[in-house]
């Protein structure tokens, strides 16, 4: 799994939503956001792409980035990850962590319902 820190998931959300981008317009996007210098921002770049959750073609003097790994992978990376180490890997304690503290709504229930069903029905196929 890429091991992705907090700042620079904002980096990677930012070309989830439209790539490639070249590092001036990530700066520039972010910084919209953010209070970070435009050198913070090439690092995070930088380390991306050792990373290898970044790739990169060569445009004149610059760069166009461009994610390496899609968000919806990161995504079950990441949950997998999350639960085993804080549930040893089971789903069940973690629902019922936001069920117990009243942080399910009646949206949420209804869709972890549906999932259920969803599931129990892919076992009978």
């Amino acid at each position: 799994m890429v091991e992705v820190s907090n700042a620079e998931l904002h980096v990677m959300q930012v070309l989830w939503r439209r790539s490639p981008q070249t590092a001036q317009e990530i700066v520039s996007e972010l910084q919209q956001e953010f209070d970070w210098h435009e050198k913070t921002i090439k690092t995070m770049l930088n380390r991306l792409t050792q990373k290898q959750a970044l790739s990169f073609t060569k445009q004149g003097r610059g760069y166009l980035y461009s994610p390496a790994i899609s968000e919806q992978t990161y995504q079950q990376q990441a949950s997998k990850s999350f639960v085993q180490r804080l549930f040893s890997g089971k789903v069940t304690p973690l629902v019922a962590h936001f069920a117990e503290k009243g942080d399910l709504s009646h949206k949420d229930i209804d869709e972890l319902k549906t999932l259920i069903a969803q599931l129990e029905e892919k076992r009978h196929d």
